[in-house]
C-alpha cells in the first residue's frame, strides 16, 4: 500500500507539473461555447505580447516555439485584449512589471470605448477582474495586466448597455474570475453571439462575479485537451496562455 501511495503522490505532482488547466465544450441557451479552466494555484499563467527582438509573437505557435528554446512549452493560450494595427495594445498593459501602456478611463469608440471596460490583474496565485474605475481606485500589485472593453458582468450583473435583442453578433472571447481569485475562466464561442448572450453565460452558466470581453471576429483559442489551436489569417497582439515545464 505505501509503495502504491508513493506512486499515486508522484503521479498527482507529475500532473500537476504538465499543467492543471482543464477545457470543455458546452452548449448554453442554444449557444456553443469553449471553456478553459484555469487554477492560479496550480498553473502558470502569463501574458505575452514581443518576442526578444522586440516584435509581437503573434500567433500561438511562436510563442510556444520560444517557450520551447526555454525548456518550457505553451499549454492552453487565448488572444487578451484589443490592440492597434502595429499590434500594440490599446489599453493598459503590463507584463511581468514592465507597463508598455498606461490605463484608458475614459469613453470612447468601439467596444473598449463602450464603459464600464476592465483590467485583469495577474498575481501570484491569483487573478481578478476589475472594473477600470475600481482597478485606479484600489491600485493592487499586479505582475502582469491586461486592459479590455467591455466588461462583461460587474459584480454579478450585465453590462447596463447590453440588449437582449442585440444584433452585433459574432465569435467573441473573455474571461471571467471567480470571489476568491483562484479560478479564470477563459471562454470562446464557437459560432457568433450578442454581447447579452455572451455575458449571460459567465454570469448564469459559470456564476462568475466579474468578466470581461476580449475581442470578436478575430478570436482565437489553443486547447491542446480540445485538440484545438486556431491559426487566423493575421497576427494577434497580447496574447495569454499556461506555461508548461517540459
Amino acid at each position: 500500500m505505501t509503495r502504491l501511495l508513493a506512486i499515486a503522490v508522484l503521479l498527482g505532482w507529475t500532473a500537476c507539473q504538465a499543467g492543471a488547466e482543464t477545457c470543455r465544450n458546452e452548449i448554453y441557451e442554444n449557444n456553443r461555447y469553449s471553456v478553459c479552466e484555469v487554477d492560479l494555484t496550480r498553473d502558470k499563467l502569463g501574458l505575452f505580447l514581443y518576442a526578444a527582438d522586440g516584435s509581437p509573437y503573434g500567433y500561438f505557435s511562436t510563442l510556444d516555439k520560444a517557450l520551447k528554446e526555454q525548456g518550457k512549452r505553451l499549454g492552453f493560450a487565448m488572444n487578451a485584449g484589443m490592440y492597434h494595427d502595429n499590434r500594440a495594445p490599446v489599453g493598459y498593459y503590463l507584463e511581468n512589471g514592465e507597463q508598455v501602456q498606461r490605463v484608458i478611463s475614459n469613453a470612447g469608440p468601439g467596444n473598449f470605448g463602450l464603459v464600464p471596460n476592465g483590467v485583469l490583474c495577474l498575481r501570484a496565485g491569483r487573478a481578478d477582474v476589475f472594473e477600470t474605475k475600481r482597478f485606479m481606485r484600489q491600485a493592487p500589485k499586479c505582475t502582469s495586466a491586461t486592459q479590455s472593453g467591455p466588461m462583461l458582468v460587474i459584480d454579478g450583473k450585465l453590462h447596463p448597455k447590453f440588449l437582449k435583442d442585440g444584433t452585433s453578433r459574432y465569435v467573441r472571447n473573455g474571461v471571467g474570475t471567480s470571489k476568491d481569485g483562484k479560478k479564470a475562466y477563459f471562454v470562446i464561442s464557437n459560432g457568433v453571439v450578442n454581447f447579452y448572450d455572451f455575458g449571460v453565460f459567465f454570469r448564469d452558466r459559470l456564476k462568475l462575479p466579474n468578466a470581461l470581453y476580449f475581442d470578436g471576429n478575430i478570436s482565437r483559442m489553443r486547447a491542446p485537451e480540445l485538440g484545438r489551436n486556431d491559426i487566423g489569417f493575421s497576427p494577434l497582439g497580447p496574447i495569454i496562455g499556461v506555461v508548461v515545464d517540459q
